[in-house]
């Protein structure tokens, strides 16, 4: 018997029901992952929305570029005075929808704050035109000039562990270049940027800046709209945006995956390496691109080593904080992650390694105890894939030629720390690792410097932020343009009609200016070639 389907009045409430979720907007709930609580809702945005807001952003951008370096700085620094005067509140938004400690929140909005400073205040330097000096001296009847105009918009797509740091990362460059930017946070931490919106709205500032949330529509939207896609996040995702922008013939900068090795050498401060590989570790519960994920210790301090870092490790203080300051690692961001770290050291522990401290949840929200294991190597996760949580896997080494080799034993290349007491020490063994920035006895001093650029090696990513002028540079489009430097004639040697003997000078001092040894002066082979007498 066939199924005559719905009675009429049930298919008009089918219809209704189906045009009544169109027309309701869908939406993402946030929460508080130390706690749980729900702190905010935001919209999930669709591709036609964030078609549509990029269109708007064109409209604005030509007048936001034609304003100049000058005129976007001062756009620029009131959004500086606004993040100073909303400090505090920023954190407090920070914390809600990442349960890190209240020092911790702070540096996102400080972050910002500086990083303005920089290149609003340096955006004329770097974006002036150029004059390159011609490579002949026959080329030096024109005037040379390169010429960056900013691509109309950029998407910056971000992750969830900086909610407020990470979009400034980019969107400060892009905006300070003279582009339009489309902003899509990650869906888990979303709020911050909304607020950075705010702030710009609030302002007065050129509509040149648009948020946009939601989840993986709304990212891949994004990509299909843009002009520029510069992303931060795991290499899985940055291979499918590199394939989009491919197709769609784009620029697209990305910053991926990492797994920073520290190399701890027997002449090191041993107690400044035990600090300083801790804090690398274990800032913001190890959810940091740089964060040292695997540690190489010579075996003559390698006890020694792991007796300080453990000692250390054991005196954390973790937990929530309200705006009082009271710990120093905070929640991971959600239940996956807090899965990943787990997994990781359960393989380990499975083939052998031991934990000194930590290893576990603490079963509330999603803190994961700072965990030391040593007895690891290649064969577990922990040493070989991104775990982004805090735990600090110390493995011995026989030597430094060792402990280079295992650095470099890794897909990944983002950043690295070498520990040592002989400075020419750190510097040749920096130079042999297989990542984008190396610090000497320190962590994350590079991220704090904006003149150096940011970038990864293999598949920590392609391309960099930052990096002094190019930090800008890279947001634009170079334009080359050639003008007369001597009164014109009414053609050039090389124009339609051909005339050999003028044409045979014409390469001939090509050839002279170009080439060297006795070749170079053969004028007159030239020009019975041009001429056609030769052999």
């Amino acid at each position: 018997m066939t199924n005559p389907g719905p009675a009429p009045n049930q298919r008009k409430t089918s219809a209704a029901r189906k045009t009544a979720a169109k027309a309701t907007p869908r939406s993402i709930e946030i929460r508080n992952p130390a706690t749980g609580e729900p702190v905010g809702t935001v919209a999930d945005e669709s591709a036609d929305a964030v078609a549509a807001k990029v269109r708007e952003l064109r409209l604005y951008q030509t007048e936001w570029e034609a304003i100049g370096p000058e005129g976007r700085k001062r756009w620029l620094l009131k959004l500086q005075d606004w993040l100073i005067d909303n400090t505090d509140r920023l954190a407090d938004v920070v914390q809600s929808e990442s349960g890190k400690p209240r020092v911790d929140s702070l540096i996102d909005p400080t972050f910002a704050i500086d990083l303005i400073g920089y290149y609003a205040r340096r955006a004329a330097k770097f974006l002036a035109d150029e004059h390159p000096s011609p490579h002949s001296p026959l080329a030096r009847v024109k005037r040379l000039t390169t010429v960056y105009r900013p691509y109309p918009v950029v998407g910056v797509i971000t992750p969830w562990n900086f909610p407020l740091a990470m979009p400034a990362l980019d969107v400060i460059p892009a905006l300070a270049a003279g582009a339009a930017v489309l902003l899509k946070p990650s869906e888990v931490t979303p709020l911050s940027a909304l607020e950075l919106a705010r702030g710009w709205a609030e302002i007065g500032a050129p509509p040149v800046l648009a948020v946009m949330t939601g989840g993986g529509e709304t990212g891949a939207a994004v990509v299909e709209n843009v002009d520029y896609v510069q992303f931060t996040g795991s290499t899985r995702t940055g291979r499918a945006i590199a394939t989009a922008c491919a197709r769609r013939l784009i620029p697209y900068s990305l910053e991926l995956g990492g797994k920073d090795p520290a190399i701890v050498l027997a002449d090191a401060d041993i107690d400044r390496a035990a600090y300083g590989i801790a804090f690398g570790g274990l800032f913001n519960a190890g959810q940091v691109c740089i964060s040292v994920e695997r540690v190489y210790v010579e075996a003559p301090v390698y006890d020694e080593f792991v007796a300080k870092l453990t000692e250390h490790v054991r005196t954390l203080r973790q937990g929530f904080d309200g705006r009082e300051s009271r710990y120093d690692i905070g929640a991971l961001a959600n239940d996956a992650q807090k899965d990943i770290v787990a997994s990781h050291i359960e393989d380990a522990l499975a083939k052998g390694a031991r934990t000194l401290t930590g290893g576990r949840p603490t079963g509330t929200g999603t803190f994961f105890e700072p965990t030391v294991l040593v007895d690891v190597d290649h064969r577990m996760t922990c040493m070989t894939e991104e775990t982004f949580g805090p735990t600090l896997p110390v493995m011995r080494v026989a030597d430094e030629t060792e402990a280079v080799a295992l650095a470099n034993d890794s897909i990944y290349g983002l950043s690295a720390s070498i520990w040592t007491g002989d400075r020419a020490r750190g510097d040749r063994l920096a130079r042999q690792l297989n990542t984008g920035a190396v610090n000497i006895n320190d962590v994350f001093a590079n991220m704090f410097n904006f003149a150096l650029p940011m970038g990864g090696w293999q598949q920590s990513g392609i391309g960099a932020r930052w990096g002094g002028a190019e930090g800008l540079r890279k947001y634009c489009r170079k334009q080359a343009l050639t003008a007369p430097m001597l009164p014109t004639q009414q053609k050039e040697l090389f124009w339609f009609p051909y005339s050999t003997t003028k044409l045979g000078l014409a390469l001939s001092a090509m050839r002279a200016a170009g080439a060297r040894g006795m070749r170079r002066v053969g004028v007159l082979d030239v020009i019975n070639t041009v001429g056609g007498k030769g052999k």
